[in-house]
């Protein structure tokens, strides 16, 4: 292979190699920030699992609910109860309204006001309880596809 050869078959490897390179980078740069409030007009909520009352509604923040990593807030008027039910996914969860009990079979009852972070295991069962007087909003982030099966 001639020096000339060689040059042009490296030149094209390095062309090639940065092509790809950019577009995985650009690729990776294409999904925007953004940023939601909890009583934005704009938001849309839809119902929760009918076994979860009427009165619940969830909100998709970021991506889908049928696939893994989605966020969603999650709200229940005050004086609600959430029945006893469990997720095949983790998940993080912080309160942005509210008062709320939360009761993970065989752990003492959780208090969460505002700004505070609870982490609930996969398929572990709890119950919840949004006190009278403010509505209840919990952002939760999931792991997994977002699921929920009542426990009778």
């Amino acid at each position: 292979m001639s020096y000339q050869t060689s040059f042009f078959h490296f030149a094209g490897k390095l062309l090639l190699g940065l092509t790809l390179a950019f577009t995985f980078t650009t690729a990776q740069a294409e999904e925007l920030s953004l940023a939601k409030v909890a009583n934005s007009p704009n938001l849309e909520w839809g119902a929760c699992p009918a076994f979860l009352g009427e009165k619940c509604q969830i909100a998709v923040l970021h991506g889908d609910p049928t696939k893994p990593n989605s966020d969603v807030f999650f709200k229940v008027p005050g004086d609600y109860k959430i029945v006893n039910h469990w997720h095949t996914s983790a998940e993080r969860m912080v309160l942005v309204t509210g008062i709320m009990d939360v009761t993970y079979e065989d752990e003492n009852t959780q208090i969460m006001y505002p700004g505070t972070y609870a982490y609930g295991p996969a398929k572990k069962p709890h119950k919840a309880y949004c006190r009278k007087g403010k509505t209840c909003v919990l952002f939760i982030a999931f792991e997994k596809p977002i699921d929920a099966f009542e426990i009778r």
